[in-house]
C-alpha cells in the first residue's frame, strides 16, 4: 500500500515500509554477507547481463553485502526520505568524504577550519593526485570549473555556522561545487540542498547513529548521475557500512526528529543561562553567576551569532544545533573541569543521548587548548547546568586552597629570608665594633670576620 506525502516524522517510521517482507513490526536483524541465488534455473541472470544501475536492483533481492544488503537499503531509503535526496552510506563519515573527492576529483579544493580528520582526509588525497588546498575564503577567482568548496556548517568544534547560500554562489559563479558537511545539523535543522549544496555529507556517527554505538557516514546528491557514480565506487572503494551498524542505524533514524529537537533545545538553553550569567553585571560574591564568570572566558554557538543574522534564521529555523563550546580562563582548569562533571562523560564524538564534554586538545592539536566541546543530550537541561556550575565552584575552591598555600610557603620563605638577614647583620656589627674597638693598626677585615663568625658571635 502506497503511504500518501508525509512529515520527516513519519518518513523516518515508514519509509522503509515497501521494504517489507516478513511480518516483523521491528526490522529484523541480517547479518549474513552473501545470499542465495534463485532456486529456478530460468531466473538466474549472468551478471554481464544485469544493470549496474541502483535503481534497477530490486531491492528485496541481494547477492553480495559489499553491494546491497537488507538492512543497509532500509537505512539509505529512510535517509533519501529525510535529507531529500539520493543516499550513499558508506562505513564512516571521512570513507564518505574519500568517496566524494574521488567522484569530483577536483585540481583544488577551498576548505576552512573544518574537522581535523578531513583536513587527513584531503592530505592523503593531494598526495596521490596533486589536489591543492585553499583557504575556504580565498579569492573566487582562484577557483576553476570542477573545484570544490567544502563547507561544515556548524563547524566542529565550535557551533557556529556559515551562510550555505553565500558559499554556492562563490562556488557556483566559478563553476565549481558545494559540499556541505551538515553532521552537526542534522534532518530538521538545515536543508543545505535548499541553499545550493550540490553534495550533502554526514558523520552519520553521530545523530544517525545517535547512542554512540554506530559508525557510519552518508552523502546525498540530487544529481542522478552522481549518484550512480558514487554507489558504483562504493562496490570496489570496499567502504560499505557494516550489516550490524545499518541495523542500529535504522532503529536510530525513528526517533532522529525528537532526538535532535531535545537536544538542540536543551543546548540553546545551556548556553543562554552561561552566555547570561558571562554577562551578569556585579554578581554577589557566592552566586552561581559569579562562578560562570569566574572560570568562563567565552561560550561559542549559533545561537549568539551577531551582526545580520536573518540568513542564519532563515538557513535554521528550527535550532541552531546541540553542539557548542565553552573557552575557560586557564588552560588547567580546561583539563579539569570534565572530572568535576557527574552527568557529562568526557569523551570524543558527539551526538548520542548522553551529554559529552571533551577538553578538544586531547584529539585535535590545532585548537585552543582552554577550548572545551560540548555536546548535549537528553537530560534534563536544569540538572546539566547545576553540573556545570558545581563543576565551576569546585575548579574555584581548589584554585583558593592553591593561592592559600601558596601565600602561605612563600610567607615562610620570607621569614627564613629575614632571619638569615639578621643573621649576617648582626656579623656586620660585630665586625664594625671589633674594628672600632681594635689597639692593633695591622689588624685586618678578614681576621675579624673570621674570628667573628667562629666565635659565634
Amino acid at each position: 500500500m502506497a503511504h500518501p506525502p508525509a512529515q520527516p516524522a513519519t518518513l523516518a517510521l515508514h519509509a522503509d515500509d515497501v521494504l517489507n517482507n516478513v511480518t516483523d513490526v521491528a526490522p529484523p536483524i541480517h547479518l549474513s554477507t552473501t545470499f542465495r541465488y534463485s532456486d529456478n534455473p530460468d531466473e538466474l541472470t549472468p551478471i554481464a547481463d544485469l544493470s549496474e544501475k541502483p535503481q534497477d536492483q530490486d531491492p528485496k533481492q541481494h547477492v553480495y553485502s559489499r553491494v546491497t544488503a537488507p538492512n543497509s537499503t532500509r537505512f539509505e531509503t529512510i535517509l533519501s526520505s529525510l535529507l531529500k535526496g539520493h543516499v550513499v552510506a558508506y562505513s564512516s563519515g571521512l570513507s564518505a568524504l574519500h568517496a566524494a573527492l574521488v567522484l569530483l576529483n577536483p585540481r583544488r579544493i577551498a576548505v576552512g577550519h573544518n574537522y581535523h580528520g578531513c583536513h587527513g582526509v584531503i592530505a592523503l588525497f593531494s598526495r596521490l593526485t596533486g589536489l591543492q588546498k585553499l583557504d575556504l575564503d580565498c579569492p573566487a577567482e582562484q577557483l576553476e570549473a570542477g573545484d570544490v568548496v567544502f563547507l561544515e556548517t556548524p563547524l566542529n568544534p565550535h557551533g557556529t555556522a556559515f551562510n550555505i547560500e553565500h558559499y554556492a554562489q562563490k562556488a557556483h559563479s566559478r563553476g565549481a561545487y558545494l559540499i556541505v558537511d551538515s553532521t552537526f545539523a542534522p534532518p530538521g535543522l538545515q536543508n543545505p540542498f535548499e541553499f545550493g549544496a550540490d553534495i550533502v555529507m554526514h558523520s552519520g556517527s553521530k545523530y544517525f547513529g545517535g547512542h554512540s554505538d554506530v559508525l557510519c557516514g552518508v552523502l546525498a546528491t540530487n544529481r542522478k548521475d552522481w549518484y550512480e557514480r558514487l554507489w558504483g565506487d562504493r562496490v570496489y572503494l570496499g567502504s560499505v557500512m557494516g550489516n550490524l551498524e545499518s541495523w542500529l542505524g535504522v532503529r536510530s533514524l525513528r526517533t532522529l526528529e525528537v532526538r535532535v529537537q531535545r537536544q538542540s533545545q536543551n543546548a540553546e538553553r545551556l548556553v543562554a543561562y552561561l552566555d547570561g550569567a558571562l554577562h551578569a553585571f556585579r554578581p554577589a560574591a557566592d552566586s552561581d553567576e559569579a562562578a560562570v564568570q569566574g572560570v568562563l572566558y567565552q561560550i561559542n554557538h549559533a545561537s549568539l551569532q551577531r551582526g545580520d543574522a536573518s540568513w542564519l534564521k532563515k538557513q535554521m529555523p528550527n535550532g541552531f544545533g546541540p553542539v557548542f563550546s565553552i573557552v575557560l580562563r586557564k588552560e588547567e582548569w580546561a583539563r579539569r573541569l570534565p572530572s568535576k562533571l557527574a552527568y557529562f562523560h568526557h569523551a570524543t564524538s558527539l551526538g548520542g543521548v548522553e551529554s559529552l564534554i571533551e577538553w578538544r586538545a586531547m584529539t585535535d592539536a590545532r585548537v585552543d587548548r582552554r577550548l572545551l566541546r560540548v555536546s548535549v543530550g537528553l537530560e534534563n537541561w536544569e540538572d546539566l547546568r547545576n553540573d556545570l556550575v558545581a563543576a565551576f565552584k569546585a575548579l574555584l575552591k581548589e584554585s583558593t586552597v592553591e593561592v592559600l598555600q601558596q601565600a602561605i610557603e612563600a610567607y615562610f620563605l620570607w621569614m627564613n629570608n629575614i632571619q638569615s638577614n639578621l643573621d649576617w647583620l648582626g656579623t656586620y656589627m660585630c665586625v664594625w665594633y671589633r674594628l672600632r674597638n681594635s689597639d692593633r693598626q695591622s689588624l685586618s677585615i678578614d681576621s675579624i670576620l673570621e674570628s667573628t663568625l667562629y666565635s659565634g658571635q
